[in-house]
């Protein structure tokens, strides 16, 4: 979608939600109306910067200007993925990542992976997914509408996206049980885990989940051990009420075998799944097909997948993150399916819990 880049600026101040809710494309702008939105953004976003800072952002937000401009370039159907300005766009790649992401991830996952099936790549194309049958399985799956899912969280600036994602498929296969989801306790994990996790400073869902069943934990009640986004001294002390995870969890390595991820979303419940989610910086809405690497070395971070749908123009998997009900669509994000997007097949966790 072409948009005349003073039409822009000049709206910004008035029409803040275009940050949010519309694809961008730039067509060249001046210093001056880059300044312009700059201004407007930090606006939206409620951001002051001191002299140094000021420029040191204002310059990081004309790349980013670019790089949006650049993602918005390939959109092949309406749902295709859309990017704009959003909460994170005058940081730099490389400060996202820091920031929001586990640089390091990857490194973890080499370690785990004695406790992955090792299945070779098929480079499965996106547009066969809808011919190819998974016998049994319904084409659209949203454990959302079964009452499973709890509320959208947001992990702030702690980088323990490996224990949100685990705690929230903790919840959602609870609830199953139960009818109702129970909020658990995050800062439980990101205080006491073991196993080579490191809170706040990163960790990986398989070790996580080694960790807790090999000690026999239970997760306790949000209530009991609230949220703080600290890596703090655990305060565990013995046996506590809460929810197990049982021993017949599954970490799996399912690069090309997407039909088996398919098959866990249906067959047994949400998942948790490790990606590549560098691009995600700007992510707005519909479905990411390009720009999303899926090479291992490239994983940092997790996220929990609560359904699929593979009626939808491009089919795709629901996608639920950790960065509040601002980011992409009220919290979500759609991936799609087929060609191992993001690197969403790198690691693959299921699980069940004891009530």
């Amino acid at each position: 979608m072409a948009t005349d880049w003073k039409t822009v600026a000049l709206t910004c101040g008035l029409i803040c939600l275009c940050f949010v809710a519309v694809p961008i494309r730039f067509n060249k702008p001046t210093s001056q109306n880059s300044l312009s939105l700059f201004q407007s953004y930090l606006h939206r976003f409620n951001k002051t910067y001191n002299a140094t800072e000021f420029g040191d952002r204002f310059a990081k937000f004309q790349e980013t200007l670019k790089f949006i401009d650049e993602l918005n370039s390939n959109r092949p159907f309406n749902d295709s993925a859309r990017y704009g300005l959003t909460e994170f766009s005058d940081m730099s790649r490389d400060e996202f990542l820091d920031r929001k992401l586990q640089k390091h991830l990857h490194k973890r996952l080499h370690r785990q992976r004695s406790h992955h099936s090792k299945t070779k790549v098929d480079g499965t194309a996106l547009n066969h997914i809808k011919k190819r049958s998974v016998d049994g399985l319904p084409d659209l799956v949203d454990w959302r509408t079964k009452g499973v899912v709890g509320a959208v969280r947001n992990q702030k600036t702690c980088g323990a996206c490996w224990a949100f994602s685990t705690v929230e498929t903790v919840e959602s296969m609870a609830a199953m049980k139960t009818g109702s989801v129970q909020v658990l306790s995050v800062q439980e994990i990101i205080d006491c885990a073991g196993n080579g996790n490191l809170g706040c400073n990163g960790g990986d869902t398989c070790s996580l989940l080694d960790w807790l069943v090999f000690n026999e934990i239970a997760i306790a009640p949000e209530k009991q051990y609230p949220l703080n986004w600290k890596t703090n001294v655990c305060k565990l002390k013995g046996p506590q009420e809460g929810v197990k995870v049982a021993s017949n969890y599954t970490c799996s390595y399912l690069v090309g075998r997407e039909d088996a991820i398919v098959a866990l979303i249906a067959n047994h419940g949400p998942i948790v799944v490790a990606v590549n989610a560098l691009t995600w910086q700007h992510y707005l809405g519909g479905v990411v097909q390009f720009h999303c690497d899926g090479a291992p070395e490239h994983i940092n971070h997790a996220v929990q997948i609560v359904g699929y749908d593979r009626t939808a123009a491009i089919p795709h998997y629901i996608v639920r993150n950790s960065w509040g009900t601002a980011f992409g669509d009220n919290g979500y994000l759609y991936l799609a399916m087929g060609n191992n997007m993001c690197g969403v097949g790198t690691e693959v966790a299921s699980l069940d819990v004891i009530l």
